[in-house]
C-alpha cells in the first residue's frame, strides 16, 4: 500500500524513547502542521515485495569519511532502536566520496552494530555497482552487472556486513550509458555496448535462488530501464524489481514525476520509490546560503555538488526557505515533510553527519504540510522548475 497526500495511517504509531526536540515538533498558528507520533517509523509495503519498511530509511554513505564508527553506532541506535525505524541503506562503494582506501568502511561499521541486534528486525538494503568502477573487483576488472561480478559483489557485502542475507540488492547505476548525477541530456554519441537486461536479471536470479538476496531493485534508473526489466522478468520467470532509488527533492523532481511516476505507480509496475538526497545534498537545509561550512559535503566533494552551487538552485533554495519561515518550520523540515507526503514516495532516505541533524531530520516526519503550504511550494516550483540544470548566468 502506498501513501497518499491525504494521510499516512498505515500502522499504529511506534513509541519513541527519545522524542525529537520541541523545536523540531513545534506548531505555529500560521504553520501548516499536524503532529503525528512516530511518523518516521510507520511501515509501508515496498512495491510488490513482502518487505514492510519504515517510511524513513537511514542512509549511511558518510560513515567512514565524515563519520567515525562511533558516530555510526550512535545514529543507528537512535534511529533504529529509539525512533523505531527498521530500514537502512548502504552500498559496496561506500563511503562517499568513494576511494579504494575507504571502500567498505561503511559496511564494516554497520556490521559491528548489527552483531548486537536481532538481524530479522532490520531491512538491510545494499547496492552492486554498475558500469565503470575499477577498484571494487579483486582482479581490477571494470565493474559490470554480470553473473560473476554480481556474485562477487554480494559475497563481499555479506562478509563486510556480517550477515548471511541481503533484504534488498539494488543495481547502483545502470550498466548501459545513461546521463547521471546532474549530467545533461541523453546523447547517442555516448552509447556503448552494455550487458543485456535479461543477462543482468539472470545474474540477480542466481543470488536470489541461492538465498543470499531476498529482493532486487534499481537505482538512478530511467523509465525505459524499469519497463524492460519488468517486462523481461514477467516473460522469463526472473525476479522482478520491487524498488527504484532515485534522487527526488524540491530541487530535483520533474524527471521522476512525469513518466517514471506512471511506470512505477501501483497499478502499473508497482515499483516503490526510495527517494534519496531529499535535501539535495544538504542544499535545502539552507546551510550553503553563504560559504559552505568546513567539513560539509559540498566542501569535500565540490565537483559532484556543482549542480547545486553553480546553478539557479541557490535562488530556489532561498524561495523555499521563505515558504518554510512563513509556515513556521525550518527549511529542512519543509523539504522532508514535502517528500514524505508525496504519493510517489515509499520511503525517504535521510543521511546526517551529526546527531543534531539526524534528530531534526526525523522530527520533520512528524509534520504534515497543509494545503496552503503545498500551494506555496508549487508556486515556487513553477518559477524554478529543474533549477539544478540552469546555470546562474542564464
Amino acid at each position: 500500500m502506498h501513501k497518499s497526500i491525504a494521510g499516512h495511517q498505515i500502522t499504529a504509531p511506534v513509541p519513541c524513547k527519545n522524542a525529537p526536540s520541541r523545536r523540531a515538533l513545534r506548531v505555529h498558528a500560521a504553520a501548516a502542521t499536524e503532529i503525528k507520533a512516530g511518523a518516521a517509523a510507520k511501515k509501508t509495503q515496498l512495491g510488490d515485495s513482502d518487505l514492510q519498511v519504515s517510511q524513513c530509511c537511514l542512509g549511511t554513505m558518510t560513515w567512514g569519511v565524515q563519520n567515525t564508527e562511533g558516530d555510526a553506532h550512535k545514529q543507528l541506535s537512535y534511529a533504529l532502536q529509539d525512533m523505531g525505524l527498521n530500514f537502512m541503506d548502504t552500498a559496496e562503494i561506500y563511503p562517499v566520496p568513494p576511494s579504494a582506501e575507504t571502500q567498505g568502511k561503511t559496511d564494516q561499521y554497520i556490521s559491528t552494530w548489527l552483531k548486537q541486534q536481532k538481524r530479522e528486525d532490520t531491512v538491510l538494503a545494499t547496492k552492486v555497482a554498475g558500469f565503470g568502477n575499477k577498484y571494487l573487483r579483486k582482479n581490477g576488472e571494470q565493474t559490470r552487472v554480470t553473473a560473476q561480478q554480481v556474485e562477487e559483489s554480494v559475497n563481499g557485502s555479506l562478509s563486510r556486513l556480517g550477515t548471511d542475507y541481503i533484504d534488498l540488492l539494488q543495481v547502483h547505476w545502470p550498466d548501459r550509458y545513461v546521463p547521471l548525477f546532474g549530467a545533461g541530456a541523453y546523447d547517442i554519441a555516448n552509447e556503448r555496448e552494455d550487458i543485456p537486461f535479461e543477462e543482468q536479471l539472470q545474474a540477480l536470479d542466481k543470488v536470489v535462488k541461492s538465498g543470499k538476496v531476498r529482493h532486487i531493485g534499481v537505482s538512478n534508473e530511467t523509465s525505459y530501464g524499469v519497463m524492460r526489466l519488468v517486462q523481461l522478468a514477467e516473460q522469463h520467470g526472473l525476479p522482478k524489481i520491487v524498488s527504484i532509488q532515485n534522487s527526488y527533492s524540491l530541487l530535483v523532481r520533474t524527471a521522476y514525476e512525469t513518466d517514471l511516476a506512471e511506470v512505477c505507480a501501483p497499478r502499473q509496475a508497482n515499483v516503490g520509490l526510495l527517494a534519496y538526497s531529499p535535501l539535495a545534498g544538504g542544499a535545502l537545509s539552507g546551510k550553503y546560503t553563504d560559504k559552505a561550512p568546513e567539513g560539509a559535503r559540498f566542501t569535500i566533494f565540490p565537483g559532484y555538488m556543482e549542480r547545486y552551487t553553480k546553478s539557479l538552485a541557490k535562488q530556489a533554495v532561498a524561495e523555499y526557505a521563505a515558504v518554510a519561515k512563513k509556515h513556521g518550520v525550518t527549511p529542512t523540515e519543509l523539504a522532508l515533510a514535502w517528500c514524505k507526503q508525496k504519493w510517489q514516495v515509499t520511503s525517504t532516505i535521510i543521511g546526517a553527519t551529526s546527531m543534531e541533524q539526524l534528530k531534526e531530520n526525523l522530527g520533520a516526519f512528524e509534520i504534515e504540510l497543509s494545503e496552503d503550504a503545498v500551494n506555496d511550494i508549487e508556486r515556487v516550483y513553477k518559477r524554478f522548475r529543474d533549477p539544478t540544470t540552469k546555470p546562474i548566468d542564464d
